[in-house]
């Protein structure tokens, strides 16, 4: 969060105020991947409730961080209802 949400989050704003609403914010973009290489994506997936809320915590003090880290509804909410409850060909579709 300190080194790559928040020193992000004015670059943020002017992206998302010079840029068209309906494409990808380039920073959450580049973001992303950062944390889908570092083990930071889905942590809701991997962590029981008690060792995620933390970081849904720290997550909320920043607009972007929950869609950087993939952890953001409602596809986080639907994510778990799938992967509890779907059939391993709705899993491989949408998970």
């Amino acid at each position: 969060m300190d080194e790559h949400i928040y020193p992000n989050e004015a670059r943020y704003w002017a992206e998302i105020a010079a840029g068209d609403r309906w494409r990808p914010v380039p920073v959450i973009e580049e973001l992303k991947r950062r944390a889908q290489g570092e083990g930071l994506w889905n942590l809701f997936a991997r962590l029981s409730h008690l060792d995620y809320a933390p970081l849904c915590e720290i997550m909320g003090r920043s607009v972007m961080a929950p869609e950087v880290f993939n952890c953001s509804a409602p596809d986080t909410g639907n994510m778990e209802v799938l992967m509890r409850y779907g059939t391993e060909a709705q899993k491989a579709e949408w998970l």
